[in-house]
This record gives structure tokens, C-alpha cells and sequence, in this order.
């Protein structure tokens, strides 16, 4: 990507790609929230099954990280990127911007882990319901 770029050029855009790539990998997990979360509607609607409460408050809490990701964290990182590299900024300002966009970078990093985490607990928790059988056992019915 340096080579690409070019040693000028390189710190900004190289920035500013991974801001449009996060871009989408937000709009990307809100999509998949937003059918996770008509999945279980539906399950509701057509099934009767009533979410428990600590997965439906874990697929929410998911649903708000991406949410704030794609709404606040995204908006502030490009802002902050933008001006760590303007020319018409103080240095002073410049290098407060950088320690600030660094810091919430890592921060989404830390975040991004934890929603993963969750991911993979709710997928597994899917993957092996703990549902009892649709059929009772044929000797319940003896006598």
C-alpha cells in the first residue's frame, strides 16, 4: 500500500481506506442485526417460542454496538483522521487529534472483541438449542 501511494500520501489515504472499510463492516453487522433480530420476531410470530431474556437482551446489546459503531464511532474516527492530517491546524492540535484517534481506535478494537465474542456465544447458543422435544417419550405413555 505504501509502494502505491507513495511516502506523501501514504499515512492519510492508507487511514482513510481503513475508515470506508470499517464503514461497511458497521453497515454489514447492523444489516445482520436488524435479521437477527427478525429472526427471532418471526420465531415469536409463527412459532409462539418466546425468546429468553439474556439471549434477546445479548442479541439487543449486539444490535447497539453496531449501532453506535456505525452512528458515533464512525463519524468521530473520520473526523479525527481528517484532522491529524490537515494543513490548516495547529501542531499542537494535529498530535491531539492523533493520541485521540488512536485511543479510539483501540477502544472499537477492544469493543469489536467482545461483540465477536457475543456473536459466537449467540450462534452457538442457536446452533444447540436447549429446547426440549417436540415428541414425548413413548414411555410416558405406559401405565
Amino acid at each position: 500500500m505504501e509502494k502505491l501511494l507513495g511516502p506523501k500520501n501514504f499515512p492519510y489515504f492508507s487511514d482513510a481506506i481503513g475508515q470506508v472499510l470499517w464503514a461497511r463492516y458497521f453497515h454489514f453487522q447492523v444489516g445482520c442485526a436488524i435479521l437477527a433480530l427478525l429472526h427471532v420476531l418471526s420465531e415469536r410470530l409463527y412459532l409462539g417460542k418466546s425468546p429468553e431474556k439474556m439471549w434477546l437482551s445479548l442479541l439487543i446489546a449486539l444490535f447497539t454496538i453496531a449501532l453506535l459503531g456505525a452512528a458515533w464511532v464512525q463519524p468521530k474516527l473520520k473526523q479525527l483522521n481528517t484532522a491529524r492530517y490537515a494543513a490548516n491546524i495547529r501542531l499542537e492540535d494535529r498530535q491531539a487529534a492523533g493520541e485521540a484517534f488512536l485511543a479510539w481506535r483501540r477502544a472499537l478494537q477492544v469493543v469489536n472483541i467482545f461483540a465477536i465474542g457475543g456473536l459466537g456465544i449467540y450462534l452457538w447458543h442457536m446452533a444447540n438449542p436447549a429446547d426440549p422435544t417436540r415428541f414425548v417419550s413413548a414411555n410416558k405413555f405406559r401405565s
